[in-house]
C-alpha cells in the first residue's frame, strides 16, 4: 500500500520542481547571466565571470552548480548540486555509491575538510583478501561484492549542508532529479564509455546492463539515458535527506543485492556511517598557504611534503619540464610516495606522524638525500605501492563572496563495482580495494602489506584524493584537484608550480604536460609529447626509467584574477565533456 504521507510529498515537491523550473532555476534566465565553456579542446582562454564559478566534468553538473550559484547559494551548496548531478551524468565516477572529501575555506580565511571516504563493513578483517588456500586473491579484493565499502557520498554531503549550506536541500538534490527522469543526451566520449562497460565487466550484472544499455544494445552519442530507478533513489534523498539513502528503501535495496551477490554490508553498516569534519592539511610555499586533505587521504600529507622539498631549489632557473627540473620533482615524488606506504592511514586506528612529514625539518633531511647527477634507487625491501584506479572525478566552485570548495569523489575504478543496485539505479564502489592486500603482503609485484592500511571494521581506506585550496595574504587564489589514483596527488603538484614557479595563467597551468613517478614501480611516467627526445635521453642518462604515456588526470580548476577578483575557470582540455560555467 503506497504511504500517503509519502504521495503526498512526492506531489509537493513535483510542483516544487515545476515552480523551480519556470522560476528561480528557469534555464533561459540562467543562461543569460552565465559565461560558460562546453568545448574546452577549443577554448584558448579561461572563462571569465565576476561572482561564481563551477568547474565539472560535466556541463549538466557545472550548470546545476552555477544555477545554484545564481540563486544565492553558497559554494557548498553548488558543490552539492553539483555532485549529485555528476552522479546522473557521469556514472563511471560521479556518484552516491562511492565516497570522497571536501576541502573548504570561507571568506574569512578559515578552513575545514569533510571527509566521506567509504568505510570497511563490521565484518572486514585484515586477511579477508586471501582464499580458501591461504593464497592473495586479487578477484576477491578488486572485482567481487566484498570489495564494496559502505558508501559516503550522501552522508558527506548532508553533513556539509548541515554545517554550512544556506539553500534549502531538497531544492540542491532537485535538478539531478530532473537529469535523471527526464534524460540527458549521450555525448560521443559518455557513448564510449558506456559500451566498453555493459560489453565489459558490466555485462556479468543484469540490472547493470538494464540500466544502462538499450535493451541490451550499447548507446550511441545523441540518445538519451533515462534512469528512472536513479531518479526514484535520488527523490528518497530530496524528500528525507541522509536518512534517505542510509535506511528505508534504499538502503533496503543495497542490503539485498550484497545478500544476493555475497557481499558483507549490513543495515546495522548502512545506519552506522557518518562523515566527518576534519582539520585540514596545511604548508606554505614561496608565501604561498597551501590548504589541503588529511588522512585518511594521503594527498595533502605528500603535496606538502613535496613542496617543502622543491622549496629549497630554484626550479623557475631550471625551465618547465627540463631534465634537470623533471629529475627534481621525481626525486621528491620518489620519497612522498615512499612515506605514504610507510606512515598513512585513517587517523581514526593508527598512529600518523602528520605534523613530522609535513615539517620543514623532514623535507630538508630529505632533499639532502637526493643527488642531482643521479636517480636515486627504489626498492620493495623500503615499501612496495598497490594499484589505485585513476577513474575518480574532481570539481571546483567559488561563489560571489570568496568562498571556495574543493571536491573529489570517486567509486574507485572505473563504474567501480560494475554492480547496479536493482531497483535504485545506482553503482557501487569497489574502494576496498584500496585497502593493503594482507599483513606482510609486501613485494616487487606492488602487493602492500604494510600495518596502517589493512582493512579492519569501519577503517576508511587510503587515498590519493587531494582536493586543494591555495591562498595568499588572507586571500583566495585558486581550487585545484585532479582525478588519476595515485598521479592525482602529483598532477596538484603540478598544477600549483605551474601557478606559482612559472606563472601560467589557470588554463595554461591546467592543460600543461605532466609527470608521475610513485616510487614503485621505479620509473617517471611522463604525458604523451610532454618532453622532447633530447629531455628523456637527458633523464636516462641520470638513470631514470621514462615512460611515454597517455593523459595524466583532469585536474578542473579556478583561479581569481588578483586585479579585477573575477573567478577564472578552466575545464581540463583532456576531458572534452567537461565545462566551466560562471555568472
Amino acid at each position: 500500500m503506497i504511504d500517503r504521507r509519502h504521495l503526498l510529498r512526492y506531489f509537493i515537491a513535483l510542483f516544487t520542481y515545476v515552480a523551480l523550473f519556470l522560476g528561480t532555476f528557469s534555464s533561459s534566465a540562467a543562461l543569460s547571466s552565465l559565461a560558460f565553456q562546453s568545448s574546452p579542446q577549443a577554448s584558448t582562454h579561461p572563462v571569465r565571470a565576476p561572482h561564481g564559478m563551477v568547474v565539472s566534468s560535466s556541463i549538466h553538473a557545472s550548470q546545476a552548480g552555477a544555477d545554484v550559484l545564481a540563486a544565492g547559494g553558497n559554494a557548498v551548496d553548488a558543490a552539492i548540486a553539483t555532485g549529485f548531478a555528476l552522479a546522473v551524468t557521469r556514472p563511471s565516477a560521479g556518484n552516491i555509491g562511492g565516497g570522497g572529501f571536501m576541502t573548504v575555506r570561507f571568506p574569512d580565511g578559515t578552513t575545514t575538510t569533510l571527509d566521506f571516504r567509504e568505510k570497511a563493513p563490521l565484518a572486514a578483517h585484515p586477511e579477508m583478501w586471501l582464499d580458501d588456500s591461504g593464497e592473495y586473491s586479487r578477484t576477491k579484493h578488486h572485482s567481487s561484492p566484498v570489495a564494496v565499502g559502505v558508501p559516503g557520498t550522501v552522508a558527506g554531503f548532508w553533513k556539509a549542508h548541515q554545517l554550512y549550506g544556506n539553500r534549502d536541500w531538497e531544492r540542491l538534490v532537485r535538478p539531478a532529479v530532473g537529469l535523471a527522469r527526464d534524460g540527458f543526451e549521450i555525448t560521443d566520449d559518455l557513448a564510449s564509455s558506456l559500451r566498453r562497460f555493459v560489453t565489459g565487466k558490466g555485462a556479468a550484472y543484469e540490472a547493470t546492463v538494464a540500466y544502462f544499455s538499450d535493451n541490451g544494445r550499447p548507446y550511441s552519442a545523441g540518445d538519451r539515458l533515462i534512469q528512472t530507478d536513479l531518479g526514484l533513489t535520488l527523490e528518497r534523498i530530496a524528500l528525507d535527506g541522509g536518512q534517505g539513502f542510509y535506511s528505508g528503501e534504499t538502503a533496503r535495496l543495497l542490503v539485498a543485492e550484497m545478500e544476493r551477490g555475497g557481499g558483507i554490508i549490513t543495515l546495522e553498516d548502512m545506519g552506522r556511517y557518518r562523515a566527518q569534519e576534519r582539520v585540514p592539511v596545511q604548508g606554505t610555499y614561496r608565501g604561498y598557504d597551501v590548504i589541503s586533505m588529511p588522512p585518511p587521504s594521503s594527498g595533502g600529507i605528500a603535496v606538502v611534503e613535496m613542496l617543502n622539498i622543491l622549496e629549497g631549489y630554484d626550479l623557475a632557473a631550471m625551465g618547465h619540464n627540463s631534465t634537470e627540473y623533471i629529475h627534481h620533482l621525481a626525486e621528491a615524488m620518489r620519497r612522498a610516495f615512499r612515506d605514504r606506504a610507510n606512515y598513512v592511514g585513517d587517523v581514526d586506528f593508527t598512529d600518523v606522524p602528520l605534523h613530522h612529514l609535513t615539517s620543514k625539518e623532514h623535507a630538508a633531511a630529505l632533499r639532502h638525500e637526493i643527488d642531482p647527477t643521479r636517480a636515486s634507487i627504489s626498492s620493495p625491501s623500503d615499501v612496495a605501492d598497490a594499484y589505485e584506479s585513476p577513474e575518480t572525478t574532481q570539481y571546483s566552485v567559488v561563489d560571489r563572496d570568496g568562498m571556495a570548495v574543493s571536491v573529489t569523489y570517486t567509486l574507485e575504478a572505473g563504474y567501480g563495482s560494475g554492480i547496479t543496485v536493482p531497483g535504485a539505479g545506482f553503482l557501487l564502489n569497489n574502494e576496498m580495494g584500496d585497502f593493503n592486500a594482507g599483513p606482510g603482503l609486501t613485494d616487487d609485484r606492488g602487493l602492500i602489506g604494510t600495518e596502517p592500511n589493512l582493512a579492519r571494521p569501519e577503517q576508511r581506506m587510503l587515498s590519493s584524493m587531494t582536493p586543494t585550496i591555495l591562498a595568499k595574504d588572507g586571500e583566495l587564489v585558486a581550487v585545484v584537484g585532479s582525478p588519476g589514483g595515485r598521479t592525482i596527488i602529483n598532477t596538484v603538484l603540478q598544477v600549483l608550480l605551474n601557478m606559482i614557479e612559472f606563472d601560467m595563467d589557470v588554463l595554461e597551468a591546467v592543460g600543461a604536460p605532466r609527470l608521475h613517478h610513485q616510487w614503485l614501480p621505479n620509473r617517471i611516467s611522463i604525458e604523451q609529447d610532454g618532453v622532447g627526445q633530447a629531455t628523456v635521453a637527458g633523464l636516462e642518462r641520470l638513470g631514470h626509467t621514462v615512460l611515454v604515456r597517455g593523459g595524466q588526470g583532469a585536474a578542473h580548476s579556478i583561479m581569481i584574477d588578483p586585479e579585477t577578483g573575477d573567478r577564472l575557470g578552466a575545464a581540463d582540455p583532456r576531458r572534452s565533456d567537461a565545462a566551466a560555467v560562471g555568472n
